[in-house]
């Protein structure tokens, strides 16, 4: 667990249950961003439950409610084992630029570089580049599963 500031912790999530997210699935389809419904979808299903070797699903919690979440899941679009994949970055709205986005990201580099050689994600939000890159990542041309690449080890 790592605490951000009193009230606050980041915290690897092993049960999960949509009920945790109502708010913030709610609030993500607004913004139409359907990422969080997804996360939700295929925890249910089986299909992504942040279960296989290196993967995690992190959570940022404010007393006893969740206002973001980041994962890790080893990259189904990479040729390698060794190459994990951040999923599913959300804030609530409210408690954006407050440094809860990038410690959930941080939190993610940290795990993955237990088990992967690099990370790769997908944007198309220039706000978002804007912010992977300041985290360190860099943009990644040529493969339409990925816009942004962080070699760990080699981290600015």
């Amino acid at each position: 667990m790592t605490a951000i500031h009193k009230n606050m912790s980041i915290l690897k999530l092993h049960n999960f249950s949509s009920d945790y997210f109502t708010d913030m699935i709610a609030e993500s389809l607004n913004a139409d961003f359907p990422a969080i419904q997804r996360l939700a979808d295929e925890w249910i299903s089986k299909a992504n439950r942040f279960d296989r070797n290196g993967e995690a699903l992190f959570v940022a919690k404010e007393g006893d409610r969740i206002i973001g979440v980041c994962g890790l899941n080893i990259d189904p679009y990479a040729n390698s084992a060794t190459t994990g994949r951040v999923r599913h970055l959300y804030v609530m709205l409210e408690h954006r630029r407050r440094g809860i986005g990038r410690t959930l990201v941080e939190r993610v580099i940290d795990e993955a570089s237990l088990n992967f050689d690099r990370l790769h994600l997908r944007t198309h939000s220039n706000v978002a580049d804007q912010f992977y890159r300041a985290i360190g990542f860099t943009r990644y041309y040529g493969d339409e599963y990925c816009t942004h690449r962080l070699e760990l080890g080699k981290r600015a």
